[in-house]
Formats: structure tokens, sequence, C-alpha cells
């Protein structure tokens, strides 16, 4: 036989080449480099998969003298240095040549010599990976997990009195998962975070937040999501130094449609687990590290009930979603006893399980879970993890209990060197909601002090701060939710002329005289507002000072049923029996 084929494997797939007895190296090569898309330099060819026996171009050695016989497969590696040709290029995504990635971004070789390593591929990597096949996915179904007995099978007596091969769920085997749906959380500036953390350094007491902000190309990583985030909104909650219970916010729907007219929207949580170890040098205890933790079962419980409430819309599956770029982010103790910012998802096993009510945390042991045992009322299927046995065996585990790190994929957290602003900075900002606990109280007493020290021209300046425009929109006295639609887009465009308009507004006009009144006449404040609202306050002899301040009284909350504390009995395993309620953690240590 005259010819021969050769496959070469590429992590494109395997195409065929045909070459004669007496082709040599070189032109072996080239029709390998027209077929694959390649110029000359841009990939390595290899005749085993270890990278091992690299054909060279050369001119004077045929494939027979390399031993390559009909039939074999050599193994095709693109180069990380060398670009695509120029007939890739024009079909290479943005995502890519942002970053000056290979035509494979889902390469692992290539990831792991990034600096950092990286150790999860990009969602839209991995989307890339099952596409780009000879049939371009054509018949690619990313499916959700499902965990309940499917509905309809007539064959016989619904569960728990029978079930059939049809409508029982598939076993499952933990994995870790290879992907990930967001690649970084980036806080635009450090006062988004120190005015988070404030709370627990005036309390002692844990403290919780919504993330709002925007998901944005990252161009470390190919074709890599990031999460920006621009500011933090404290729902009602009780928090102790070990603790924290969420309570049910009213005003949730109305801070996710303020949120985004500004252009934002809720991209994960965070929480703090910090301890004081030495008060004089201002460090924290490291608590979370491989020898303990880095989410407790109960946070990766929460974090899954978050994610499949925030699924990420995807073409590819039949549900038309498919896991979540929701994030979750911790203010912890490092190494170096300082306060660190660590970020993690919970991988789509652990979403499905969540949201099936299949895992359970342990009582006496933060760092383990527990999948539920079939009931009358439920049917459970059996869930598996792998592990290495004492003489270095990889064998299969029941997962009662089940370490909970199969279930975590960690996200880098970083602050940028050149700080972003979506909201003006303010020495003396106005407070927070939901931190009555402090004296710190959203009223028009304080919107008067604030806008009393904030006097800049500038009116878009001082309107532009998250927490002030959520007052504006929820009080109770003067709710501006219908009228406050114009500014809102001022302050997402940075338009100073749209701000000026609006403060022209009735609206504004009586915000002004709430202010001016907001307080009995020896503790009025000059706010500084119009020179009319000055001149008569002055002429009726007010004090130009800030006055005493006065706590509100905090409305009150109806707790979510969500702590475990009060509804779980122990199985003699160390698991819980009872279902538990919902979740909302951190609780670093449970008693026992």
């Amino acid at each position: 036989m005259s010819e021969k084929i050769i496959r070469v494997q590429s992590p494109d797939g395997v195409k065929r080449i045909t070459a004669t007895k007496r082709e040599t190296a070189a032109a072996f090569l080239k029709k390998v480099a027209k077929e694959f898309g390649f110029q000359n330099n841009g990939f390595s060819v290899y005749i085993n998969r270890n990278k091992t026996g690299e054909i060279t171009a050369s001119s004077t050695k045929s494939l027979s003298l390399l031993k390559i016989q009909h039939g074999d497969l050599l193994f095709l590696f693109p180069s990380g240095l060398a670009g695509p040709s120029s007939e890739m290029e024009t079909s290479a995504p943005p995502g890519l040549k942002a970053c000056g990635a290979p035509s494979v971004p889902f390469d692992e070789d290539y990831l792991n010599h990034l600096e950092p390593p990286v150790k999860h591929m990009s969602f839209h990597a991995y989307i890339r990976k099952l596409t780009g096949g000879a049939d371009k996915g054509k018949f690619v179904a990313l499916e959700n997990i499902s965990c309940k007995i499917k509905s309809g099978c007539e064959g016989h007596l619904p569960w728990p009195n029978g079930i059939c091969t049809k409508c029982q769920p598939s076993a499952i085997t933990l994995n870790r998962q290879k992907y990930r749906h967001v690649d970084n959380i980036m806080f635009e500036n450090h006062t988004v975070a120190d005015r988070f953390l404030d709370f627990w350094r005036k309390t002692g007491n844990q403290h919780f937040g919504y993330l709002y902000g925007r998901y944005t190309e990252h161009k470390d990583i190919p074709l890599g999501i990031r999460a920006e985030v621009a500011a933090i909104y404290e729902p009602p909650q009780i928090g102790t130094q070990n603790s924290l219970e969420l309570l049910e916010d009213p005003k949730a729907e109305v801070v996710d449609e303020i949120a985004a007219k500004l252009g934002l929207r809720k991209v994960g949580w965070i929480f703090t687990d910090l301890v004081s170890e030495d008060t004089r040098k201002g460090t924290v205890r490291y608590s979370r590290n491989k020898d303990t933790y880095f989410l407790s079962s109960e946070e990766c419980i929460t974090a899954g009930d978050f994610q499949n409430k925030h699924p990420n819309i995807c073409r590819l599956s039949p549900d038309g979603h498919f896991g979540s770029k929701f994030v979750t982010a911790v203010a912890t103790g490092g190494p170096d006893n300082q306060v660190h910012f660590e970020g993690y998802q919970v991988s789509n096993q652990c979403m499905a399980l969540v949201r099936d009510e299949c895992l359970l945390p342990c009582k006496d042991a933060p760092e383990l879970g527990y999948a539920k045992e079939s009931s009358s009322e439920q049917y459970v299927p059996d869930v598996f993890y792998k592990d290495i046995d004492k003489f270095g065996n990889e064998i299969t585990q029941l997962a009662r209990p089940l370490p909970v790190e199969y279930l975590i994929i960690d996200i880098t957290t970083t602050f940028p060197k050149d700080p972003v602003y979506t909201f003006s900075i303010s020495q003396n900002p106005f407070p927070i909601e939901n931190r009555d606990v402090l004296g710190e109280t959203q009223d028009f007493h304080s919107l008067a002090t604030y806008l009393s020290q904030n006097t800049s021209s500038v009116f878009l300046d001082t309107i532009s701060d998250f927490h002030l425009l959520l007052f504006l929109v929820t009080n109770e006295v003067m709710p501006l939710q219908d009228s406050i639609s114009l500014l809102l887009e001022a302050v997402r465009t940075r338009n100073e002329e749209l701000a000026q308009t609006w403060k022209k507004s009735e609206q504004w006009a009586t915000i002004e005289q709430l202010c001016s009144k907001c307080l009995p006449l020896p503790h009025r404040v000059a706010v500084g507002l119009s020179p009319f609202c000055r001149q008569r306050l002055c002429a009726e002899g007010c004090v130009c000072e800030p006055g005493p301040r006065r706590s509100r009284p905090r409305a009150p909350s109806v707790p979510v049923a969500c702590s475990f504390r009060a509804s779980m009995s122990t199985a003699p395993s160390g698991a819980p029996r009872t279902r538990p309620r919902p979740p909302c953690g951190p609780v670093s240590t449970a008693p026992s």
C-alpha cells in the first residue's frame, strides 16, 4: 500500500492525515498544520501522549524511518507561546484575543503554566471544549442533576410502595468540578469592604450582606468572568459572635429594582467569620485552613440555596439554565492574622443536593455534611465520594458523612490597583441600612446631617450614595419610588445635568423642607441645601450644629426559619434526622 493514514489527536478532536511511505517529517507536519489551521511553529506533535518522542520538521527523515505506521495515533499539543494562524484569528472570540491565550482555552497544560496557575477552566472554556469537536456541539446537552423520582410513572404504585428503574434517580458520585462559572471576585475599592467590616469592629458580632455589582470579562483567564462588587446591602439580621440569623426583608424586591436601574444586580453574598486575637496589634484568629475547613456544611447549604435562586441562563441546557454565577465571599483571618477576603462557589452537584433537600449539616463537625437516608416521605439516591485508604488504594465511600471540600470551588478575591468608584466616597457617609443596634439610623435627621457635611457644588457627587438612594426610595415618610428614575439614570450615566434637573423637582424641595424641620427647634440643623432654607432656619434661631442623635425603635421583624439549632435531633452517626430549615449561617461551631 503506497499511502497510509495517520491519526492525530488534539484538544479539538482526532483528525486523519494521509501520507506516503517516503514522505518526510517536514512535509507531514505541513499537512498537519494545514488541517488544524496552525502556523508551522504553533504546535508540537509527539509519538507518545506524555509528550515524549517529538516529531521535528526534518527534511531528511521519513515517516518510515521514524517507525510511524498506518493507523498510528500521534498527539498534537498547541504551543502557548505561538498565536493562531490568520485564518483562526478571524474566528477567535474577543476574550481569547484580549488575554493572548492559545486557540484552546481549556488546555490544562496551558492553564497550569499561567501565573498563578489556574485550577478550574472558565465555564465558557468548558463550553468551547464541548462544542469544539467535529459535530460542533450539535448533540451537547447540559443536563441539570435531579435527585427526585420522575413523575408520571404509571407502572407501579407511588413511593414508598413502588419504584422502578425508569423513575428512580441515579446514584451520585461526587467529583471535583473542573470548571467554574465565575473566575474572580473584585471589590471596586477598599471603602466598600471597610464599611461592611465596621459593624464587626464596633460590635464584635458577625455580619451578613448582599453583593451588588456586575459581571465583566476577566482578561487574566481565557474566556473568564469576573464579579465586580460596587456596593453591599445589609438586610435585617441578628448577629452574635458565632452565628447569624437572617430576618425577613420587606424591602428586598425594591432594592433589586433600584439596583437594576443603576445598572447593577445581585452577584453574591458576604459574611464575616472574625475573632479578635490581639486588640493591641489589631490581629484576628486564623481559623479557616486545610486543617479545619474553608466553608462549613451549613455555609455550603446556604450557598447552594442562593445559587439555586440565581440560576445561570444557558442555551445548551434543556431547562434553559445550568449552574449559577452567584458567589460567596468570606471575611476571615488569614495566615498573617489579618483580615482576608476569600471567594467560593459550590458545585452543581451540591446545588442539586440542596435543591432536592438531600444534604444536611453535621451538628458536631462543621467540616462534614450528611446525605439523607430515604424515608417513607422522600426517596434519596445514594451519594458516594472517592477517597484514598491507608494503603494508598482508591476507594468509594458512602456520603454519610461527607467531607464538604468535594462541593467547594475556590475563587480568587482581589482589589484593583486603581480603585473604581460607581458611587461617590465621602468622609461623612450616609448611614447604612439596618444598623439601628449601633445607633446608626436612616431618617431625615441623618439625611440633614449628611447633606450639611457634604456641601459639594456638584450635586451628583453628593447624591451618588447607594444607601442614600435606597433610603429615598424606601423611607416611610416620603418614598420616591415613582419619581426617582431620572435621578437613578443620572447616577448610572454620571450625568450632572440630569441630576440638576431632578434637583429642581417638587419632590426634592419637599425633602429639603422635611430635613429643615426634622428636629425640635433647639436642635435643628441648618443643612445647607438652599439659601432660602438656611436663612429661614437662622432667622428662627436654630443651632447650626448637629444635635444629639435619636435612636429610632426597631420595627418588629419576623425571623426566617433558618436556625438549625432548635430543630435538629442527632442520629448515632452524628447527623440530623429531622428536616432542616433553610440555613443562613455562618455557624463556625455548633453546640454539641
